[in-house]
């Protein structure tokens, strides 16, 4: 179809049937915003009618190597519409992460080497895949296309965006007016992030609310490239579990997808019961009836960790499966009633006698000695079940479970 029919069929408005306003409830679940919906109606109107799928973007730099349940939000949406039946493309940022993307920064990010981006990139599509559908997973890297732009076309492409529209950003318009420094550079990246939505021929492109800027970005230069404008989603950036930060492994408040299953489920359970919901609309595949249920049940008078318990099971069951998600509410349960772990690391501490707060961090379950001696004041450090108080304990040589708080465990060796 050549451009003066694609824009003859984007103006052209068709019915929607039940199947597409049941895809337009899905895709909406749990979204900030969704622009612009007439329009994303009618391309899934438009798939029905074709038979063929839409493609959706979702662009991810590999700046850290591990994900976390709050990198998951965006995934699971992709795979709501891969589900759906539309082509799904993971976007893999080799060359914008060479970059930095600055969204969201009050200062230059430091662009990745070559060398700790690939090495980055290895896991990442591991890890999404335990969401995603792998076979069903166009896989790209974005230097593909910007590699070969070159300089000229690196002008030419900058030239199609003014310096105003840049500084419309929000987190450019803050840092200027503050005086600090904004690299040239950094211009470049929305601009990149965009062309990705052109080279893709993007009808659709995911990201956090951080990123609204970037992909209308992308949106303005389809238009300028005579596409048809991709629509854009954003998704809420999810809480950690103190139920305020959003999730993150710098504030230890995250939750990683390749945790142990217990201590997975055993976060998940220490969630508070309004948290819960938001985990559940933002994370579950559970369907909106079902959440609606739920939710009638608890106002009716149901334990609300009975559907916490659910929650777990379902997040265990989906990054390991159904038998460890077992074994997970067993050891919950088994801890709950004073038990402890049976899958707890062995650690050898050398220096009997050692002071109690010395052995609390050597052993890794605190990250001081001020907030072993701490954790003591609270209350929460157990030495075989048994509460310690005092603060000057001497610690002889022998084994023993010591634990932290209520979900750090470990079995020490401790030597002379």
């Amino acid at each position: 179809m050549d451009n003066t029919s694609q824009k003859a069929a984007a103006t052209t408005a068709l019915p929607l049937s039940d199947r597409v306003l049941e895809a337009l409830a899905i895709t909406k679940r749990g979204v900030d915003e969704l622009l612009i919906e007439q329009e994303f109606a009618q391309k899934l109107a438009r798939s029905e009618q074709s038979g063929k799928p839409l493609r959706i973007k979702l662009g991810l730099d590999p700046t850290a190597p591990d994900l976390h349940l709050g990198h998951t939000v965006v995934l699971n949406k992709m795979r709501q519409l891969q589900d759906l039946g539309h082509t799904v493309i993971f976007l893999i940022g080799d060359f914008t992460s060479m970059i930095g993307d600055p969204s969201g920064r009050n200062a230059t990010r430091p662009p990745l080497t070559r060398e700790q981006i690939e090495e980055n990139a290895k896991t990442y599509f591991a890890q999404a895949s335990l969401v995603l559908n792998p076979e069903k997973t166009e896989i790209r890297y974005n230097s593909e296309w910007s590699d070969t732009l070159g300089a000229r076309g690196m002008i030419q492409l900058s030239s199609r965006y003014t310096v105003a529209r840049m500084m419309e950003r929000d987190d450019f318009t803050k840092r200027f007016k503050a005086g600090t420094p904004i690299s040239v550079h950094e211009f470049l990246y929305p601009l990149m992030q965009g062309y990705d939505s052109v080279a893709l021929k993007a009808d659709l492109e995911l990201g956090g609310t951080d990123q609204k800027f970037n992909l209308l970005v992308g949106r303005e230069l389809q238009k300028d490239y005579g596409q048809e404008q991709q629509c854009i989603l954003t998704m809420p950036l999810l809480e950690g579990l103190d139920g305020v930060e959003k999730m993150s492994k710098s504030k230890n408040n995250y939750i990683g997808i390749t945790e142990a299953p217990s201590m997975m489920f055993g976060k998940i359970m220490s969630i508070s019961d309004v948290m819960m919901w938001r985990y559940y609309e933002l994370l579950s595949w559970c369907s909106l009836e079902t959440l609606a249920q739920y939710k009638r049940e608890v106002a009716e008078g149901r334990n609300p960790r009975d559907i916490k318990v659910a929650l777990g099971k379902e997040i265990v069951t989906r990054f390991h499966n159904a038998q460890a998600a077992d074994d997970a509410l067993a050891d919950f349960i088994n801890r709950s009633k004073g038990g402890i772990p049976d899958d707890m690391p062995t650690v050898q501490v050398a220096g009997a006698p050692i002071g109690i707060g010395q052995l609390l961090k050597q052993s890794g379950l605190c990250a001081s000695t001020g907030e072993g001696l701490r954790m003591i004041d609270q209350g929460g450090v157990r030495i075989d079940s048994e509460v310690v108080s005092d603060k000057g304990l001497k610690i002889e040589a022998g084994n023993f479970v010591l634990q932290v708080g209520k979900r750090k465990f470990a079995r020490i060796d401790l030597v002379a």
